[in-house]
């Protein structure tokens, strides 16, 4: 007996056996006709065989109600329970526990789900470029730093694979082909509604490189700016006193120029070590008007232009306007007969774009470099400088050559809050 089918088949002919041998005997010992036994015998049969099909009924109703539960639970379907035809007993309690089941997974399903929010929630938060992959390797989701990488919306790139995406796989890890020494790659797997997907984060270990390279300078101004200033101090003193009593002028011209000298490097100290200071801005609303009326008296005698669709900008004047001077100074010393400003509001960030018709820079690398300078009269703090409070803005800032000449200076800030 393989099935219930055949069990409760068996059982129920056995059990009907000894009835049919009863009503044969009684039907010989009344001694009647034989059609009248075989027509006892068909009702007795027809009787047997609609009992069977009852009992049979009742039993596997309630296995298909069971059926339909289970089949609504792997829909992950939770909503819907079968009842039992039975008010009691074990198949009652089979039933309560397929209900119970449902109930579980219901609890599992929405907490899952839960936390698949919270990843997606939390990808679309992050800075850093993160992009998902579903089992046949096309791009699902990814969040707004995917512009960084491709310079449009991630929606538009929906569905492509990693290889039209400039990334492969090589070896064990994730490359980007677009930029290989910019971006690094980690990648993990994780599965939602049993489908496996991959994820890839983009790390800028050119930010990583230079938050070291900030903290070795940090070092080096500490160390340096003590040094200096315990020596200045006592020097700058002594060529003072010397002054006070020398009786020839050309003795004191020498000590009065040595004075200056210590005044000038305990200025250059403390300016430079303002480059990498976290500073307490204090932003608000500023004028376009403002700023183009400043950058005009400034350079009154040069082709200085600002435009704007915006009337105001967020940010801490007495920091932005040094950021625009010093931008504007480096263009005309650059030798740029004009300096033309744009700024403008693109996806929910200030675009400011400084350009220039000067002779350009041969290495853009070193630019940021605190101390690395091209001319020949220069300290190497402007561009720095410019660099830490447009950081402290939570803005970015880049510098190209132009294809014919100049430089583009490009800052992104964020809009007001």
């Amino acid at each position: 007996m393989r099935s219930l089918e055949s069990f409760l088949t068996l059982r129920i002919l056995l059990l009907a056996l000894p009835g049919a041998i009863f009503i044969w005997l009684y039907l010989n010992k009344l001694e009647l006709l034989w059609h009248w036994h075989a027509i006892a015998l068909f009702c007795y049969v027809l009787f047997t065989a609609l009992l069977t099909v009852t009992i049979k009924f009742q039993v596997f109703r309630s296995y298909n109600r069971a059926t339909l539960h289970l089949d609504a639970i792997k829909q992950e379907d939770f909503n819907q329970f079968a009842k039992s035809p039975f008010p009691e007993g074990k198949v009652k309690q089979f039933h309560q526990h397929l209900s119970q089941l449902s109930t579980t997974l219901q609890a599992n399903k929405s907490r899952n789900d839960q936390h698949i929010f919270l990843v997606y929630k939390l990808i679309s938060e992050l800075t850093s470029p993160i992009l998902v992959f579903n089992q046949k390797q096309q791009l699902t989701f990814a969040n707004d730093a995917f512009q960084q990488l491709y310079n449009q919306p991630w929606q538009m790139q929906r569905l492509s694979t990693p290889q039209l995406l400039d990334l492969s796989f090589q070896g064990n890890h994730w490359v980007f082909n677009k930029a290989v020494s910019k971006w690094q790659i980690k990648h993990s797997e994780f599965i939602d509604n049993e489908e496996q997907y991959l994820l890839l984060v983009f790390i800028d270990i050119e930010s990583a490189l230079r938050e070291n390279q900030l903290k070795a300078w940090q070092q080096i101004i500490r160390v340096l700016s003590h040094e200096i200033r315990n020596s200045l101090t006592p020097v700058s003193s002594m060529a003072e006193t010397l002054a006070e009593k020398a009786l020839v002028d050309r003795d004191k011209q020498i000590l009065s120029v040595i004075t200056d000298r210590c005044s000038h490097l305990q200025s250059f100290v403390d300016r430079y070590s303002t480059i990498s200071k976290q500073i307490e801005l204090k932003r608000s609303d500023v004028s376009i008007d403002y700023l183009t009326n400043l950058l005009h008296k400034l350079f009154a005698s040069k082709h200085v232009s600002l435009e704007s669709s915006l009337e105001t900008i967020w940010v801490d004047i007495s920091f932005f306007e040094q950021v625009l001077i010093n931008l504007t100074k480096n263009a005309f010393e650059a030798n740029a007969s004009t300096v033309k400003i744009n700024i403008d509001e693109v996806d929910h960030h200030i675009i400011i774009e400084v350009v220039d018709d000067g002779h350009g820079f041969n290495n853009l690398d070193n630019l940021f470099v605190p101390l690395y300078t091209t001319k020949p009269d220069g300290q190497g703090i402007g561009l720095s400088f410019c660099r830490n409070i447009i950081e402290q803005h939570d803005g970015v800032i880049e510098l190209h050559n132009n294809t014919n000449k100049g430089v583009t200076v490009m800052i992104i800030l964020p809009v007001k809050k």
